[in-house]
């Protein structure tokens, strides 16, 4: 792994997963105020897409190998992009407020580039 890696003490202090944890929290809050009957639809539906992404990071650093650490970080990075893409949904049903689903797009944007960095920082040094 990478010197900057060796001297973290835990995934807790890694920019992307502390942005994907403030995501998860928004999307939770934001989908509270769906409709009901969407509970087990749209608002689940996002929900566990965006847990997935901070769980990822942390279950990939966990892992013991690089491979290992780059394929959760791929998986993070392909739940960003299904949480995208139900944001949109949600906005194109006008379900929630509308600039707070602007923010859940925007952070997850961010984290996906966060992520993109990473994982092409996490191949660089492999060789």
């Amino acid at each position: 792994m990478t010197d900057k890696k060796l001297k973290m003490q835990s995934y807790r202090e890694l920019q992307v997963w502390q942005q994907s944890m403030a995501l998860t929290l928004l999307v939770y809050r934001m989908t509270q105020q769906f409709p009901r009957e969407e509970q087990y639809g749209l608002t689940n539906q996002l929900r566990r897409a965006a847990v997935s992404v901070p769980a990822n990071i942390a279950e990939g650093y966990g892992r013991l190998n690089r491979k290992e650490y780059i394929q959760f970080l791929g998986i993070a990075r392909g739940s960003n992009c299904e949480l995208q893409t139900l944001i949109e949904i949600a906005q194109g049903m006008s379900f929630g407020e509308l600039d707070k689903l602007r923010e859940a797009y925007m952070q997850s944007h961010e984290v996906g580039k966060m992520l993109f960095k990473l994982i092409a920082s996490l191949r660089s040094t492999a060789n």
